[in-house]
């Protein structure tokens, strides 16, 4: 016998497939906020894996140069006394340019570490290894200085050797700054990095004041402080082209023997990185 389906028994079944669609939904809703929930959560631990990672820190062939050299001294391989192999040789075993085996000869001989003789090469100095090796260390620390501090050493150092050199200057003095900036202006403008052309245009100067405390003393500063800010883009991109103007302007200052000009356009030169740096901290 077939029961009939009352209206009353239609209005319970509509009812219920109702209460079963809104249950199905809020089921659904509630599978969708858990699934937005563990990606959040995957965000948020991939966000933190990401914080914890720092930059790593690369060294600069010289600080790499000088680190060997101190691991031959402090094995006695390298005793004082000893004679370095030529520039060329170390060159080639270190798999570096001779420009940077001779600056970390120069920074090494400033410290009283090594020294050149024209006639017969470079030495060891002769101190105990244990003084040796001490004192390389403070060399090798030297390069993380506080980057602000160091711009400003080089700021005040660079004021004065560009009076200096404008008042001591010689005709041959002018010729390799001439030259220094023609390299500098044309390796940057074929959009290559014109860093150790910057470098040397500096270091000319300083060979001009005709005082080897000066210019063994920007050979230590400026060469790691010009890389940093060249490698960090510090003041921009287009720093290069602006430099170059710069050092025309000082050059000319140089060569008409005018140290307050001189001064003025150095001070111009580096003011902009001067700025910066008081408000940045970078490792070198």
């Amino acid at each position: 016998m077939v029961v009939p389906f009352t209206d009353w028994g239609k209005n319970i079944f509509q009812k219920n497939l109702v209460d079963w669609k809104n249950a199905l939904i809020l089921a659904n809703q509630l599978l969708v906020n858990q699934k937005l929930v563990h990606q959040n959560t995957i965000a948020m631990e991939q966000h933190n894996i990401i914080e914890t990672i720092t930059a790593i820190k690369v060294d600069n062939p010289v600080d790499k140069i000088i680190r060997q050299l101190k691991q031959l001294i402090s094995s006695g391989q390298l005793k004082p006394g000893d004679r370095l192999p030529a520039e060329r040789i170390l060159a080639e075993r270190l798999g570096v340019g001779r420009g940077y085996v001779r600056e970390a000869i120069m920074k090494l001989e400033f410290f009283g570490l090594l020294k050149t003789s024209p006639q017969s090469g470079t030495y060891v100095a002769g101190l105990s290894i244990k003084i040796l090796d001490s004192l390389l260390s403070d060399v090798i620390n030297l390069n993380k200085e506080d980057f602000g501090a160091l711009i400003e050493a080089r700021y005040y150092m660079e004021l004065n050797a560009v009076k200096l050199a404008a008042q001591r200057r010689t005709d041959a003095d002018i010729a390799e700054l001439e030259t220094a900036l023609h390299d500098h202006e044309k390796k940057a403008s074929q959009g290559l990095d014109a860093f150790e052309e910057d470098m040397v245009f500096h270091l000319k100067i300083a060979a001009a004041t005709k005082n080897q405390v000066i210019e063994s003393m920007m050979l230590i500063v400026v060469p790691d402080l010009i890389r940093t800010i060249v490698e960090n883009k510090v003041c921009g991109s287009d720093r290069s082209e602006r430099a170059i103007a710069e050092h025309k302007n000082i050059l000319d200052a140089i060569v008409l023997g005018d140290a307050a000009a001189a001064e003025a356009a150095m001070h111009l030169h580096l003011d902009e990185i001067m700025n910066v740096s008081r408000g940045m901290k970078i490792e070198l």
